[in-house]
């Protein structure tokens, strides 16, 4: 699906391009200004927002996402919807250039130098993703799997440092005694988790045990216990991983 797609996209614009061509060709805008400025230029603009209406459909998921969970959107989804907004805008403006015509030239070149900043960010962005997958190509035995995982579950166990809303990777590395690195490859290689989902399931745990055998504690209050610096990121995540809500998990 998704090569079809691009295949799509890239033989519409060909042909948008070979058609605006010939027509700029056969009918120059010195002798048929009234013929541009009329039915081929709403011809554009309405083709031009087809492209758009599509890009949003493709694209519906991280629409979806920016509205329910904007923390989860990644890189990849803040250039998607970089490009879908500039490109919206741009055309918002050309479309009632009547009106806003000195404002057009301004977004394009202000559109472009921003896509041309982000595409710069995207490669090196690209190039260190790379390289920490390099990283990653010696797996780690399975005697030290076993060991680091032990030694989380006694110091999950006994201090419970998951609650603590500053946690931070590298501390946890530092109370195991282990590299930043390792650790980071156990859970992302060996665990196939990000660092926060990792730690958020053991956070939604203990909220989970408070909520049934506590009263003593608000749900607010359950989240701040439980490790989660926000109420809307506590009701977010519990949400998430539980399919419920804090309040309805605790009258079930």
């Amino acid at each position: 699906m998704q090569n079809l797609n691009y295949s799509f996209a890239k033989y519409s614009l060909l042909l948008a391009f070979t058609t605006i061509s010939v027509l700029g060709f056969l009918f120059p805008y010195k002798v048929y200004a009234e013929t541009w400025k009329g039915i081929i230029y709403y011809s554009i603009n309405i083709q031009w927002f087809v492209f758009i209406v599509l890009s949003i459909y493709e694209a519906r998921q991280v629409f979806k996402k920016l509205a329910t969970n904007r923390n989860q959107i990644s890189y990849h989804e803040t250039w998607i919807l970089s490009v879908i907004f500039g490109v919206s805008a741009i055309w918002l403006s050309y479309t009632l250039a009547r009106y806003t015509s000195y404002i057009s030239g301004s977004l394009t070149f202000s559109f472009s130098f921003y896509i041309s900043f982000l595409l710069l960010f995207y490669v090196k962005n690209k190039t260190l993703i790379v390289t920490n997958k390099e990283k990653y190509l010696n797996k780690i035995e399975d005697k030290v799997v076993k060991e680091i995982q032990e030694q989380i579950d006694v110091l999950f166990e006994t201090r419970k440092i998951y609650t603590n809303p500053d946690l931070t990777l590298s501390l946890l590395a530092k109370e195991l005694n282990i590299r930043p690195q390792l650790l980071s490859q156990f859970i992302n290689d060996n665990l196939n988790k990000s660092f926060a989902q990792f730690i958020n399931e053991y956070r939604i745990d203990e909220a989970k045990r408070l909520l049934k055998e506590s009263n003593q504690f608000k749900i607010d209050a359950v989240g701040f216990e439980s490790g989660f610096n926000s109420s809307s990121t506590f009701y977010s995540t519990f949400k998430k991983i539980t399919g419920t809500t804090p309040s309805n998990f605790q009258k079930e």
